[in-house]
């Protein structure tokens, strides 16, 4: 990985949305409502990350992802069950 690559780990829940960047091991909380994704967005598009990272949540993911596409960051979102298989095939 290079130094100047940044990836974002964004973990959803219904109150709140947590990061995680890498490598600088930086987090920071917002509210997951219309203010926290502002803020968020500012936030992300500050830092341009290589790539965002979320789970799928039952739904609860909808909102974010699509204020992040309308952003143009980029991001992903995967399975549960596989972000686990990758954590546990890291030792994590």
């Amino acid at each position: 990985m290079s130094s100047s690559q940044t990836f974002v780990g964004i973990d959803v829940a219904k109150a709140h949305l947590d990061m995680a960047l890498r490598p600088t091991e930086t987090r920071w909380t917002v509210t997951n409502d219309d203010a926290g994704m502002t803020d968020l967005v500012t936030q992300l598009q500050g830092i341009c990350p290589t790539r965002m990272v979320l789970e799928a949540t039952g739904g609860l993911q909808r909102t974010v992802v699509a204020a992040l596409m309308a952003a143009s960051l980029p991001v992903v979102v995967v399975n549960p069950r596989q972000g686990r298989d990758c954590a546990k095939a890291t030792g994590q």
